[in-house]
């Protein structure tokens, strides 16, 4: 391919609204942030409950360092599987109440792991239109036949799992749906998995720490279990570090530890970080305060909006999108709440269906009612 082509595209993509750019973040990660030598406030990072830089968390990262040193060295599998990372592991499946926890380096590889070691070729995948796109490559990595339905359409899903001959069925979904902040019907699919005999993977990316008691995540808002369920969720959103695990049955899991290539195949992450993830734990259990401002920030949001033209999706959760249409518009409010000081990152197709570019609005723990107002006032005046 000619460099030249790699060129059209990327003009392609400047004309559609749909290129992307980084922003250079200066300091710790929190609502407020120092980005290029300006002062912003933050509507766009995954850090919910405010503990990506808690002073309790450095420490730790500083007490994991000094213990473990900072590379683990060696794959889970050869000699890099620290006592850090086995402490964290059944500390995590105590948490989410499953027998048994496997860490992977990221959700991604979580999820290309789990799909691709437990199902193959004579399977079949039901997926959410709208799942995350680390659920959609898995699939197809996995060579399962690949069936999706309409977003929780539930009568469909039926359908397509009563008309299945595969050998093995698995329904894959969000828990959280990461751009419209609605929560998947998790006890609905779980009857419809026992009814047919497949299982369910649950990504809780977007819902461990903050959903549940003491935010246990999804499994525990809707107080469901079953042997069924292969539940994943990520530690570097609300747990404000990195990584991400997988949780279920011990065979499940055991099967994944031995046929994983993601999990086989790359160096352990630092203990440091299992180390840290530790007191990330006991932060999420015994401070609620943090799930309520979540909430009373969302509920003075939709307030605050209510009358602007620009319509909130519905959710209950840290993530309120924003809906605007065209890709161009969407990007141009982005940067006009940028000038004045505050930062909503656009979402644009294919992260999400066209038409629907949007500003997705995600609230910290630490945000205060203040910056929500001004949100909302700026809002109000470009709308």
């Amino acid at each position: 391919m000619p460099l030249s082509t790699l060129a059209g595209q990327l003009a392609q993509l400047e004309a559609s609204g749909l290129k992307r750019q980084r922003r250079l973040l200066q300091g710790p990660q929190g609502a407020h942030v120092t980005v290029e030598g300006r002062e912003y406030i933050a509507f766009c990072s995954n850090d919910y409950l405010g503990l990506a830089a808690h002073p309790a968390l450095v420490q730790a990262a500083q007490e994991g360092a000094g213990r473990y040193g900072t590379g683990a060295g060696a794959s889970h599998l050869i000699l890099g599987h620290s006592i850090a990372h086995h402490a964290l592991e059944e500390a995590l499946a105590g948490f989410v109440d499953l027998p048994r926890a496997l860490l992977f380096s990221a959700g991604y590889m979580a999820n290309i792991g789990v799909v691709t070691a437990l199902v193959g070729r004579d399977d079949a995948v039901f997926a959410d239109k709208l799942n995350h796109a680390s659920l959609n490559d898995a699939v197809l990595l996995s060579r399962a036949g690949f069936r999706r339905y309409a977003h929780l359409d539930l009568a469909a899903l039926e359908k397509q799992l009563a008309a299945s001959r595969s050998r093995r069925k698995l329904v894959v979904t969000d828990a959280v749906f990461s751009m419209d902040g609605d929560i998947a019907p998790v006890p609905e699919l779980l009857a419809l998995c026992e009814r047919y005999e497949a299982w369910l993977m649950l990504d809780d990316a977007h819902g461990f720490g903050v959903l549940g008691r003491d935010g246990r995540g999804a499994l525990s808002h809707f107080g469901v279990s079953s042997p069924r369920v292969i539940y994943m969720a990520t530690l570097g959103k609300a747990a404000g570090v990195s990584g991400a695990f997988v949780a279920g049955a011990p065979d499940m899991i055991e099967t994944l530890m031995q046929r994983a290539r993601s999990y086989i195949y790359t160096t352990a992450t630092p203990p440091l970080l299992a180390h840290t993830l530790l007191k990330s734990l006991e932060l999420i259990e015994c401070e609620q305060w943090r799930r309520d401002q979540l909430a009373r920030l969302a509920g003075q949001l939709k307030r605050g909006l209510a009358a602007n033209r620009w319509k909130l999706m519905p959710s209950d959760t840290a993530i309120q999108p924003l809906v605007i249409g065209p890709n161009a518009d969407a990007v141009a409010l982005s940067e006009r709440l940028a000038q004045r000081g505050l930062l909503v990152p656009a979402i644009r197709p294919p992260t999400v269906p066209q038409g629907t570019a949007r500003l997705r609005i995600s609230f910290s723990a630490t945000h205060s009612e203040d910056d929500v107002r001004r949100l909302i006032a700026a809002l109000s005046e470009l709308q």
